[in-house]
């Protein structure tokens, strides 16, 4: 059965909810936290380092960090960066993230399939030999590579090619005479809807690499993301949507109005939450600060604070609405779920004998409740 990792994509140092989901899971037995460098620049891994902070060493040593850098940057300055914010002396596991940019680059720029493979597998060896490196030095106990193309098929031009890397491993390791490679772990996109990296997971397998999946609830199928989680129904929406159209009903916040009454009409047309925190930090947001630019402090306020509460029940809403539109289009996938969707998608993971950890973004303590009672 696969372990839950503790994902920290969203995971910030200044929201006090993110640091207590943390403190839950350590305290509910997790044994892996998965973030990177670049997660909210840097804040993730303050968050965990602030975290880390109520545990004693006894605890800290038992839950690996697997931490990634990008493959363009330097690694011993991503890795300096890294142990300073996480206030640690090495990393579990440093992962090289997203590789498959190179690739791209050179797609975009009309470079042929042999002489791209040739490249990237040079850009990998290097950046293996410096991890090699890190290794000898002590600051790191391994390395790996995430990336989103090991789930792409064969045939495709943004498939990253792994059959190469344990290869790759030994030689950088040859290089330096290290009597072993470290490079022990990848990481990939698979769910209940995307099981192409399934492959990709069963090759790591049968070469004793770990396999992390990530994306686990965000699936991507048809060109759209689909949620595959389960969310109530807001019982003060309409409440809230109501105060919020008497008190905009006059000639001077007509334009709010009419904004509010859109949003309405529009919950149910979001593909899926991403889509609308879009649309409400670009469009709803900017509009909304306009309408009121022209009213005094004191009243402003005032309906600032009827908008927040407003659109804090407008979020559950959609997110309510896009559940009922993912139940119907992966009906199929969904068949003889009897439980949410969240929990039918996790489980179908967990128990897949091909992967070893599921990276889940766990950013409120009852979601840690509700994921770590499958695992634990």
């Amino acid at each position: 059965m696969a372990n839950i990792a503790f994902g920290t994509q969203r995971i910030s140092q200044h929201n006090p909810q993110h640091i207590q989901a943390l403190k839950e899971a350590i305290k509910s037995g997790i044994t892996m936290i998965d973030t990177s460098i670049s997660y909210m620049d840097g804040d993730a891994h303050k968050a965990i380092a602030l975290a880390f902070r109520e545990f004693g060493d006894d605890v800290i040593d038992n839950i690996e960090i697997v931490t990634k850098f990008d493959v363009n940057s330097d690694p011993t300055e991503a890795l300096e960066r890294s142990l300073k914010n996480l206030e640690l002396d090495y990393i579990d596991c440093f992962m090289i993230e997203n590789p498959e940019a190179i690739l791209f680059k050179l797609l975009e720029d009309g470079t042929n399939k042999d002489d791209r493979l040739d490249e990237m597998n040079r850009v990998i060896f290097d950046t293996f030999l410096e991890c090699e490196s890190l290794v000898k030095s002590e600051k790191i106990k391994s390395y790996g590579i995430s990336s989103e193309s090991f789930s792409c098929l064969h045939s495709d031009d943004k498939f990253l090619p792994y059959e190469d890397l344990i290869i790759l491993a030994e030689n950088a390791a040859d290089e330096l005479k290290n009597k072993q490679h470290s490079f022990t772990t990848i990481e990939l996109p698979i769910n209940l809807v995307e099981k192409e990296g399934l492959v990709c997971a069963s090759w790591a397998k049968s070469n004793n690499l770990r396999v992390i999946a990530n994306r686990p609830l965000n699936a991507l199928a048809n060109n759209q993301v689909y949620r595959l989680a389960d969310y109530d129904e807001s019982a003060e929406y309409y409440h809230h949507l109501n105060e919020l159209l008497d008190v905009t009903d006059n000639d001077e916040l007509k334009p709010l109005y009419n904004l509010i009454d859109q949003l309405d009409e529009s919950k149910h047309k979001f593909g899926w939450i991403g889509d609308y925190e879009t649309f409400l930090y670009t469009n709803a947001i900017p509009h909304i600060q306009k309408c009121l630019k022209a009213m005094d402090e004191q009243n402003a306020q005032t309906i600032l604070t009827i908008i927040d509460m407003f659109l804090s029940e407008y979020k559950k809403m959609v997110k309510y609405e896009c559940a009922k539109k993912t139940k119907t289009a992966l009906e199929e996938e969904f068949k003889g779920c009897k439980q949410s969707m969240q929990i039918c998608a996790l489980n179908y993971l967990l128990n897949n004998d091909d992967v070893d950890y599921i990276a889940v973004g766990m950013r409120k303590s009852s979601y840690v409740d509700e994921v770590m009672s499958l695992a634990y």
